[in-house]
């Protein structure tokens, strides 16, 4: 499963939640991913993978940054066998990015 994220570097609080910006019809939804972590030398990139595996209920190992290494908007791969299915995935997915 892939998902599109936005990262927060150097918040105050550890967050995965909330949708960032406005839902376009045919793109894809985008999750707000607050860490800790400064972005320097990828320690952001790492934490926003941890950040999300935890959300998602998988290791961190099952979660692939896919593009945006330097960019705050980022791709990720989730293995959808270390998910339990696609239809769990997406509910856990609808669930963080809220109403």
């Amino acid at each position: 499963m892939r998902i599109t994220v936005r990262a927060k570097p150097g918040a105050a609080r550890e967050k995965v939640g909330g949708r960032h910006g406005e839902p376009t019809p045919g793109e894809p939804d985008v999750l707000v991913v607050a860490v800790g972590a400064r972005a320097v030398d990828g320690a952001a990139n790492e934490a926003v993978v941890a950040a999300v595996a935890c959300a998602f209920g998988v290791r961190p190992r099952h979660v692939t940054l896919v593009s945006g290494s330097r960019a705050r908007t980022k791709i990720l791969d989730i293995d959808d066998e270390a998910l339990g299915g696609t239809a769990e995935a997406q509910r856990t997915l609808s669930r963080l990015l809220g109403p």
